[in-house]
């Protein structure tokens, strides 16, 4: 059975019903653009992820990567699929176009995202590492640069990674040992020892560009002697043509639980004394360089942990619509009854709800976040800007934990729903579980991101971003109040938005005191009700466009005709569904989050004050 990828009309909603993305089209930016252009670059999207993207990413898996004579080899089902990314200029959607991009709203790329990671990060990676360190040269590099290493790698035809990891720092990064450098001609020597490369060598490009995290000799110790720079695996002559192959070596790829197409590299820089960098930035300053790329990833991340969960969920839906096994319920006594599908069987359906409101809450909070970036780039005014960027830092750490958690989740109880047949390699959901684990690990593990969340961005301001963050949400319930049907899921999650923000106010309050462990102690287990209480806010803002949607197409049939034609009608039935996501999740779901948050209102210390023998023998 084939693995299946993001609901095109789930797609569709949340870009024009819920998000009104063709508004964007009246901004001048996007004034040669027009609805039917995004809709042919998402079915495109849509076909190479299911052409090409998915049966890559599962001959990769069973194939995975080689180590032979210091070269990696990457499975050759890659190189059809790259090449056509490079041809269709997937790589540099939002990209202006003078600089090799296409110039698209945010909103569309995420919903081209949708489908490309989805199948997995594998092969996305090796696009999406070029295109986050191309953006870090566009940003802060010289003209110089971005005219020799930038457009390159925008075009997918130079690779890039992120060199941060090493052995003894991990995510320390203010401990790493690798050193700079300066020579007379002002580039500089590299000498170190990296772990954890994505990409850091392959073959699919012919030269990749490493960005990397150096200390130069007496900079301050810390993060703040950090500096960043970037190293050529061929170096790049002052014509733009290839040079002669700097002292850059993969000594070994990690042999992981999952992503086996994808190389994870150990990586020598200058081992015999012949590596040449040139400086990203300003000396000392490559942590506010390299954060714009630690943040995309992040984003780019949740993102990925959505895709996966989406596909498990539908491949999981799919199955338990033909699998038939056991009799119904309700004839459960009945030996000569027939055996129906698993779908009709209640456990099996309360696990398919859990994963459909969870999968259409992260759409909408994924796209949200995108839609942030649309109204930042064609804000009118300074102020508003600000407003934007500042929400969207906010929220980067909640996408990138609650998103990665949940579509691992997803894919646990997806496998659950094939029973023994999904923990087998003959069904998708065994290489979804596997390759969705990582996501809540890298670019920073959702605990360093929980941490984020509590000791810097719910302070932003002196906590007014997070109250820009409640009344948004305010908005939302004060629309539902207005619809009818959904005024007492509003009350519930305006309930819980209100105790959302007490417990931030004193574990926000707690974190600035004596007793800050035990704050920090609960910052995971506040992110993830956080989480559910945007989940409720999405989902009730779904509800608020697809109820008057539905009662267009119902209005004035009693119940029996209005059940007929939800079951004929995939508008309505599309519809319905979005009603019952929400009023499941606010009914069955925020009240488990209600006691998670009582839970870290009760200041539970044992955390902090557990004895370290007392934890138990090693």
């Amino acid at each position: 059975m084939a693995q299946q990828i993001a609901d095109r009309r789930d797609v569709d909603f949340v870009l024009y019903e819920q998000f009104e993305t063709q508004n964007l089209l009246t901004h001048e930016r996007y004034s040669d653009m027009n609805r039917k252009m995004f809709d042919m670059i998402v079915t495109e999207a849509r076909k190479l992820a299911i052409k090409e993207i998915l049966p890559a990413n599962e001959e990769g898996d069973r194939v995975g990567i080689r180590f032979e004579d210091n070269q990696v080899i990457v499975p050759e089902c890659y190189k059809r699929p790259y090449e056509l990314m490079k041809e269709g200029e997937w790589i540099a959607l939002t990209e202006d176009p003078e600089i090799g991009g296409q110039g698209l709203p945010h909103t569309v790329a995420q919903a081209v995202t949708d489908y490309f990671g989805g199948p997995g990060f594998s092969f996305l990676a090796f696009g999406g590492c070029a295109h986050g360190a191309a953006k870090m040269i566009e940003i802060f590099g010289t003209d110089e640069q971005k005219e020799r290493y930038m457009k390159k790698m925008y075009a997918g035809i130079w690779g890039g990674t992120m060199v941060l990891t090493e052995a003894e720092a991990g995510s320390d990064l203010g401990a790493l040992t690798t050193t700079a450098v300066k020579n007379e001609d002002g580039t500089y020597s590299i000498t170190g020892n990296k772990i954890f490369i994505t990409c850091g060598d392959h073959g699919l490009t012919e030269n990749i560009i490493h960005p990397v995290l150096a200390r130069i000799e007496r900079a301050p110790a810390g993060t703040k002697g950090i500096s960043l720079f970037l190293v050529p695996k061929i170096w790049v002559n002052d014509d733009g043509s290839l040079g002669e192959a700097n002292d850059v070596v993969c000594t070994g790829i990690e042999e992981k639980m999952g992503l086996h197409g994808s190389p994870t590299c150990q990586m020598a820089f200058g081992a015999k004394g012949k590596c040449r960098g040139v400086l990203l930035g300003e000396e000392n300053k490559g942590m506010k360089v390299m954060f714009h790329m630690m943040n995309e990833a992040r984003l780019g991340i949740g993102a990925i942990g959505l895709g996966n969960a989406s596909c498990a969920y539908l491949s999981a839906l799919d199955y338990a619509r033909e699998r038939i096994q056991g009799r119904d319920l309700e004839q459960m006594f009945d030996k000569d009854a027939e055996s129906v599908p698993i779908i009709r069987h209640p456990d099996v359906r309360r696990m398919l709800m859990w994963m459909k409101c969870h999968v259409e809450g992260m759409r909408s909070f994924v796209y949200y976040t995108a839609n942030l970036f649309d109204k930042e780039d064609t804000a009118q005014t300074p102020e508003d800007r600000t407003y934007y960027k500042q929400l969207i830092d906010l929220l980067t750490p909640v996408i990138k934990s609650y998103c990665t958690d949940r579509g691992f989740e997803c894919t646990v109880l997806a496998m659950q729903v094939y029973g023994g047949y999904g923990y087998t390699n003959d069904y998708p959901v065994e290489r979804l579980l596997r390759d969705s684990k990582i996501n809540s690990i890298y670019e920073g593990t959702n605990g360093i991101q929980a941490m984020d969340l509590l000791g810097r961005k719910m302070g932003m301001e002196k906590g007014a971003v997070f109250m820009n963050f409640i009344n948004e949400v305010k908005q939302s319930i004060a629309r539902a109040k207005e619809t009818q049907g959904l005024e007492e899921s509003a009350r519930r999650l305006e309930t819980a938005l209100d105790r959302l923000a007490e417990v931030a106010m004193q574990i926000g309050m707690q974190a600035m005191s004596p007793d800050f462990k035990t704050a920090f102690s609960h910052a995971s287990p506040f992110l993830e009700p956080m989480g559910d209480v945007i989940m409720g806010w999405m989902l009730l803002w779904r509800a608020t466009v697809a109820a008057p949607a539905l009662e267009k197409l119902v209005h004035g049939l009693d119940d029996a005709s209005r059940v007929e034609k939800i079951n004929k009608n995939k508008n309505a039935a599309f519809y319905e569904g979005q009603l019952k996501s929400c009023d499941y999740f606010i009914q069955t779901i925020l009240p488990v989050t209600m006691g998670r948050l009582d839970a870290i209102g009760n200041g539970g210390k044992a955390v902090v004050d557990i004895p370290e023998a007392a934890f138990g023998a090693v």
